[in-house]
């Protein structure tokens, strides 16, 4: 019996909201490593260059234009790194990378001896431009003697200008297409991919460098193995930055998938523009999901929008993420690291934000996104 003054309730509970998470990874499952798997057990070969890690690179390679040639190594951030290190640029020197990249560019820039030099983004392509550089370069506290031009979640520039830029200044330049593995195929300027477990095609840890200069290729591969070069002996400083076979065993496997897994990225991708078509205050970037495939959704707001949305739609249960901040330059790391006039920067860096996106977001997941949207951008 219940104690006088209490009744029972029979209104049923409500069930909180389940919250829309900002990004859901998948890698290849068990099933599609078990024949690579039982490779690695029959050749007992597991890391040092193996036959997988071999098979890989070909792979990877077969998507460039001919005369390219891939080395793998730890992580994007590594390539960068070592990339820039194999360039042999004088220590100490600037090198300008845009303000609005992940703080992975500018690290790698610090690893390679070299000091960023942050410099401001086109605000429709939220790019670093060639003229940008030019005039910078009058203007630099001191040499600069490299650029990083970013390719923005996956967009990725028009190479010609830079080749230009590289030829009649000597700066050379050195692409960041972390995201960018479904939409670069040309390697006319050294190229890093990223193949972390977040990207398009991920094997947890991982990345690459695709280029057309083979003395560069070869430099870098030595760096990624305690600069050994056909002998026990070390030629220079270097690092162990090499993949495993097994790493090599995930990348093949999710290439084996790639065909089919870019089609559900970009049906995605699809499906979330069309149910926001009726937001005019939200902007994709340029061909997103439609020309080309990647695994985040940053989208622009007008100026200044993104925290009052960002509460809007905490609020009903979807999680934002600002993935680049409000610019790279804002990180104490990075504090005093010399930098340019960044007034996109700024800008974007409070009007971007990323919405819950994943190669299996559903309707009714997609639906969820565009109705908060349009009752916060509201």
């Amino acid at each position: 019996m219940f104690s006088r003054g209490f009744a029972r309730s029979s209104a049923p509970a409500v069930k909180p909201i389940e919250p829309l998470v900002i990004a859901r990874p998948e890698l290849p499952q068990a099933e599609a490593l078990l024949p690579y798997l039982r490779r690695i057990d029959a050749a007992r070969w597991y890391s040092n260059f193996g036959p997988l890690l071999t098979e890989f690179e070909a792979r990877l390679t077969a998507r460039f234009e001919p005369d390219t040639q891939v080395v793998t190594c730890a992580n994007g951030t590594q390539g960068l790194a070592l990339c820039l290190q194999a360039l042999q640029l004088a220590p100490g020197s600037l090198c300008a990378v845009p303000a609005y990249t992940f703080v992975a560019t500018a690290h790698a820039v610090i690893s390679a001896g070299l000091i960023p030099y942050f410099l401001d983004v086109d605000p429709d392509t939220w790019t670093l431009q060639p003229h940008t550089v030019r005039e910078a370069l009058a203007h630099a506290p001191a040499p600069v003697s490299a650029v990083i031009l970013v390719a923005p979640f996956g967009l990725t520039p028009d190479l010609a200008p830079w080749l230009e830029l590289r030829e009649q200044t000597g700066v050379q330049v050195v692409v960041d297409a972390a995201a960018a593995f479904d939409a670069v195929h040309s390697a006319a300027l050294p190229t890093v991919v990223s193949l972390h477990a977040t990207k398009v095609l991920g094997i947890g840890e991982g990345g690459f460098l695709a280029t057309e200069d083979h003395r560069l290729a070869q430099r870098v591969r030595q760096l990624t193995t305690f600069g050994f070069r056909g002998s026990r002996d070390s030629q220079m400083p270097a690092t162990n930055a090499k993949l495993s076979e097994y790493a090599a065993a995930i990348g093949l496997a999710a290439l084996d998938a790639w065909p089919h897994n870019r089609l559900r990225w970009l049906r995605a991708a699809q499906g979330l523009r069309a149910a926001t078509t009726h937001l005019p205050q939200v902007a994709f970037q340029p061909g997103w999901g439609l020309s080309w495939a990647t695994s985040v959704c940053s989208v622009q707001l007008p100026d200044g929008m993104a925290a009052t949305v960002e509460r809007g739609l905490s609020e009903q249960g979807v999680e934002t993420r600002r993935w680049w901040g409000l610019g790279c330059q804002t990180n104490p790391a990075f504090a005093d690291c010399p930098r340019g006039d960044l007034t996109q920067t700024d800008r974007l860096g409070q009007a971007v934000i990323g919405l819950p996106f994943s190669i299996d977001l559903d309707h009714e997941q997609i639906s969820r996104v565009a109705a908060a949207l349009a009752a916060s951008v509201d």
